[in-house]
C-alpha cells in the first residue's frame, strides 16, 4: 500500500498545531509537536495567533488534500498558511509534504520560509540545502543562509557550528566547502567560523587546510576541547601515534577534560593498546562513576579482554543506572555467565530480557543452555510453548531453533519431522522450505530436497542459495553436472561475492575435470572466507594437481583453526598427507 501524504498522524498533528501555542495565543514554552527539532526548547516561542475561521478552514483543506493524495494542493495550502501565520512549524509541514509529493519548487519555497522563520534549526538548514541542490538554487540558498546567520546576533556561534550539518544533503563536497568559506567570512573573529571551515575542508578531502583552520580556531580559543579533539583525530590519521601523543599531553594538563580523554581512549582501542585504553577509562570513571557512556565503553573493553568480573560489575552498574539498551546488557551478562559455567545465572539473565529486538535470541540461548545440560526435552518444550503464542514470523524462528538443537544432537530424522510438520500450515514459507530441503538431504531423501528447492526457486526466483544448494547437491552426488553448474552460476549471478557459492562452482569444475579453473575459483573462495569445507575442497584440487605439500599445508592450517570439522577431517583421512 502506498503511504498517504499525511501518514504522520494528521489528526494528532492538527491537535498539536492548534493547541501547542502556534495558532492559539499561549506561552512561549508551550509543548512542541511530535518530531520537533532537538534544540526547539532553546529557541524563542512560536508566534501567538488567533484561530480564525479562515485559518482553520485552510488547515483542514490542506489535511483533506493530503489524505486524498493531492500532494501539490496540500503543500501549497500549508505554504500559504505558513506565510499568513509566520509559523515555522507549518512551514516545516509544507516542506515535508512537498518533498513527499515531489513538488521541487514548492519544497524549495517552503524550506526557505522555514529557514527564514527558524534560522537556528539545523533541520531547516538541511532541508533548504537539499531542495536548493536539487533545483540548482545554490546562490539563493547562500543568500538565505547569510541572512539567517546575520539575524543570529550574539548567538551566531552555535549557528556556525551547525552549518556543515545543515549543508550535508548537498552531494558536492567542494561546493559545501565554498559555501562554508563564503558564509563564515564575516565571522572570522569567532573560533566557530574556523572550526566550520575545518570541517568543510576535511569533508572535501583537504586535511592540510582543515588542520590550518583548526589552528586558527585554537588561537582564538586555546583550550577548546572540540577543536582539540578534531585536531588530534586529524593528526592520528596523517601520522599514527601523533594524535594519541597530543591528547596525552592535553589530558595531563587538563585532567578533567572528558571528551579529549574519551577520544584518547578510543584511539588507543583502535590501535589495539587495550591496557592503556583501560587506564584512561578508569580515570574517567574516577571523576564520573555514573557516566553511562563511559561505563558502557569500559564494560565492553573489559569483556573484550576477558576480564569477566570487571565487565560484569560495569554491566550491572549500567542496569542500575537505567541504561537505555538494558536488554543488550542482559544478553552480555548471560553470555558471560555461560562462559563462566554458571548456567542457572545465564538462564536468569536471558529470562529477564523483555519482548523486543533481543527476545527471540534470548529464548534461543535458554534452549541451548538447557540442551547443553542434557535437558533437550525441556529445551524443546520451552521453544514449543513460545511458538504456540508467537506470531507467524516468530513461530518459524522457534521451529528453526528446535530443529537445529535436534540436528546438533544427532537426531536428524527428528529435526526433519519438526520442519516437515511446521510446513503443513505454511507450505510456501521460504525459510521452512529451504531448511527442510537441506535436512531432507542429510537423511538421504534427495527427491524431497530437490522438490522443495525447486518449489522455493519458483516462489522466490531471486533466492541465490536455493540455486546453490540444488546445484551443489547434484555435484556432490556426481549427477547432471551441466545442469548443476548452470544452477550454481544462476546463484552466483545473484550473489557474485558469496564465498560458498563460489566454492560450489569450483567443486563443480573439479568434478567436470577442469582442475585449473577449479583451483582458481576455489582460491578465490578461500580468500574471501577461510572456511574449513572450502579448505577441504581446495586441498583436494591441489593434491590432484600434484601440489601435495600445498594441499597438506592448507588442510593442516584449517584443521588447527577448526579441529572439529568432520568434512575436513574426512578429506585428510582420505588422502593421508
Amino acid at each position: 500500500m502506498k503511504p498517504s501524504l499525511c501518514s504522520v498522524r494528521p489528526a494528532r498533528l492538527l491537535a498539536s498545531l492548534l493547541l501547542a501555542g502556534g495558532l492559539l495565543a499561549g506561552p512561549a514554552h508551550a509543548q512542541q509537536p511530535d518530531g520537533a527539532d532537538d534544540d526547539a526548547a532553546a529557541r524563542a516561542g512560536y508566534p501567538a495567533q488567533a484561530l480564525t475561521p479562515q485559518i482553520l478552514y485552510q488547515f483542514m483543506l490542506a489535511e483533506i488534500a493530503g489524505a486524498r493524495g493531492q500532494g501539490a494542493m496540500a503543500a501549497q495550502s500549508y505554504l500559504d498558511l505558513a506565510r499568513r501565520t509566520r509559523d515555522a512549524r507549518i512551514a516545516r509541514r509544507a516542506a515535508e509534504v512537498a518533498i513527499v509529493a515531489r513538488q521541487t519548487d514548492l519544497a524549495s519555497d517552503a524550506s526557505r520560509l522555514w529557514l527564514e522563520l527558524d534560522p537556528a534549526s539545523a533541520q531547516a538548514q538541511q532541508v533548504a540545502a537539499g531542495t536548493a541542490a536539487s533545483s540548482a538554487r545554490i546562490e539563493e540558498l547562500e543568500s538565505h543562509l547569510a541572512a539567517a546567520l546575520a539575524r543570529q546576533g550574539d548567538k551566531v556561534g552555535p549557528a556556525l557550528m551547525g552549518l556543515n550539518r545543515g549543508l550535508a544533503r548537498i552531494p558536492d563536497k567542494a561546493l559545501i566547502r565554498r559555501l562554508v568559506t563564503d558564509l563564515t567570512q564575516p565571522y572570522l573573529a569567532l573560533p566557530e567560523a574556523h572550526f566550520a571551515r575545518a570541517n568543510a575542508a576535511y569533508t572535501a578531502g583537504d586535511a592540510a587546510a582543515a588542520a590550518e583552520a583548526l589552528e586558527g580556531a585554537l588561537r582564538l580559543r586555546p583550550d577548546w576541547e572540540q577543536a582539540v579533539v578534531l585536531q588530534a583525530q586529524l593528526l592520528q590519521e596523517s601520522s599514527p601515534g601523533k594524535g594519541i601523543e597530543a591528547l596525552r599531553g592535553y589530558v595531563a594538563a587538563h585532567p578533567d577534560a572528558r571528551e579529549p580523554r574519551i577520544t584518547l581512549a578510543r584511539l588507543l582501542v583502535a590501535g589495539k593498546q587495550f591496557g592503556p585504553a583501560r587506564e584512561q577509562f578508569d580515570e574517567l570513571l574516577k571523576r564520573a562513576p555514573d557516566d553511562r557512556d563511559v561505563v558502557h565503553a569500559a564494560a565492553l573493553l573489559a569483556m573484550q579482554q576477558g576480564d569477566r568480573p570487571v565487565a560484569e560489575r560495569h554491566f550491572r552498574h549500567l542496569l542500575d543506572l537505567g541504561f537505555s539498551e538494558s536488554d543488550t546488557i542482559r544478553m552480555y551478562l548471560g553470555q558471560m555467565a555461560e562462559e563462566a559455567k554458571r548456567p542457572d545465572d545465564a538462564i536468569g539473565w536471558y529470562k529477564a530480557v523483555a519482548p523486543g529486538a533481543q527476545f527471540l535470541t534470548a529464548q534461543g540461548r535458554i534452549a541451548q543452555v538447557l540442551a547443553d545440560r542434557g535437558r533437550l526435552a525441556d529445551a524443546r518444550a520451552h521453544l514449543q510453548a513460545l511458538a504456540q503464542a508467537a506470531s507467524e514470523t516468530d513461530r518459524v524462528q522457534y521451529v528453526l531453533l528446535e530443529s537445529q538443537l535436534l540436528r546438533d544432537a544427532g537426531r536428524s530424522e527428528d529435526a526433519f519431522a519438526v520442519l516437515d510438520e511446521a510446513l503443513r500450515p505454511s507450505p510456501d514459507n521460504p525459510e521452512l522450505l529451504y531448511e527442510s530441503a537441506l535436512m531432507a538431504e542429510r537423511i538421504g531423501r534427495a527427491e524431497v530436497m530437490e522438490g522443495r528447492l525447486r518449489k522455493l526457486i519458483a516462489l522466490k526466483p531471486d533466492h541465490a542459495h536455493a540455486y546453490n544448494a540444488l546445484g551443489y547437491s547434484l555435484v556432490d552426488r556426481n549427477l547432471r553436472l551441466d545442469e548443476a553448474e548452470a544452477l550454481i552460476r544462476k546463484g552466483l549471478a545473484l550473489a557474485p561475492n558469496d564465498p560458498f557459492i563460489i566454492d560450489s562452482l569450483g567443486w563443480a569444475q573439479y568434478r567436470r575435470g577442469k582442475l585449473g579453473e577449479a583451483l582458481e575459483t576455489l582460491q578465490r573462495a578461500y580468500g574471501l572466507r577461510a572456511d574449513p569445507e572450502i579448505a577441504a575442497h581446495l586441498g583436494e584440487v591441489l593434491w590432484m594437481l600434484g601440489r601435495r605439500d600445498e594441499a597438506a599445508k592448507t588442510w593442516r592450517e584449517a584443521a588447527k583453526a577448526h579441529p572439529d570439522n568432520t568434512v575436513l577431517a574426512d578429506v585428510i583421512k582420505k588422502f593421508k598427507p
